[in-house]
């Protein structure tokens, strides 16, 4: 029986966790988190509507409590209490992006709804753009991907919502638009040297993108949350990644 999308993202971070240890604790948190993930994903299926419209909470609000059990059990302290009696208005306030919400209250709200988003976009079909944002919902990047294309790689980048790709051009920042190679820095660690750092001077963030070319069986999402020493020598150099993961970082 083949794998699902989750089941690759659960499998990839064990593997992960077992090869690096400094990633261990994250990567077993997001497995349990992705397990969560693909039960919700399942039970969505059929699920009618649009990442631009309203939310439906009749759907979802059955599956919330459950989430904020489970996030109460198996988060660091500081995430776990903030899971404790949360109103599930805070779904709502994240999808429709009105910035009043914590930086735990986001995190729980974003990781239950990515199955939802995901659903629907896997209903809009394919697209074509060459935006910074999704094209679909949006929302920033999560993660860039470098996919063979001849002789080289394509750059693709993958939404923190919806998971959607879309392709975007090899050398710009993401986030300002920055062109010239000079202010683009890249940074490698030893540990992964088939995830990357591409930074922007002009305007201070970073995405992380993952190279398919060097390492085919990265699984983007999963490589980029373990890809932790790479965070910290961008947070040590002034960088802001553009869309926070799992960890905050």
């Amino acid at each position: 029986m083949s794998l699902t999308k989750w089941d690759r993202r659960i499998e990839r971070a064990k593997e992960l966790a077992a090869r690096h240890p400094f990633a261990a604790e994250a990567l077993g948190f997001y497995a349990r988190v992705a397990g969560f993930q693909k039960s919700l994903y399942a039970g969505l299926e059929g699920q009618a509507g649009s990442l631009r419209g309203e939310l439906d909470l009749s759907v979802l609000g059955p599956w919330f409590p459950r989430y904020l059990s489970l996030i109460a059990d198996i988060a660091p302290p500081p995430l776990a209490r903030s899971a404790e009696g949360l109103r599930i208005d805070v779904l709502d306030e994240f999808w429709r992006g009105s910035g009043q919400l914590s930086v735990a209250e986001s995190l729980i709200a974003w990781t239950f709804l990515q199955p939802y988003a995901e659903r629907l976009a896997g209903e809009a079909g394919s697209v074509e753009t060459q935006a910074a944002l999704c094209p679909l919902c949006s929302r920033r990047p999560q993660v860039g991907v470098l996919r063979q294309l001849g002789d080289g790689g394509k750059r693709l980048l993958i939404c923190s919502l919806c998971a959607t790709e879309w392709e975007y051009r090899r050398i710009v920042c993401p986030a300002c638009g920055e062109e010239e190679v000079e202010k683009l820095p890249v940074y490698v660690a030893e540990e992964l040297p088939h995830v990357r750092v591409e930074a922007c001077d002009t305007c201070g963030h970073y995405i992380k993108t993952v190279d398919l070319t060097k390492n085919g069986r990265a699984v983007p999402v999963v490589d980029e949350l373990a890809a932790i020493p790479l965070s910290l020598w961008a947070s040590e150099n002034g960088y802001t990644k553009l869309s926070p993961n799992l960890l905050g970082l």
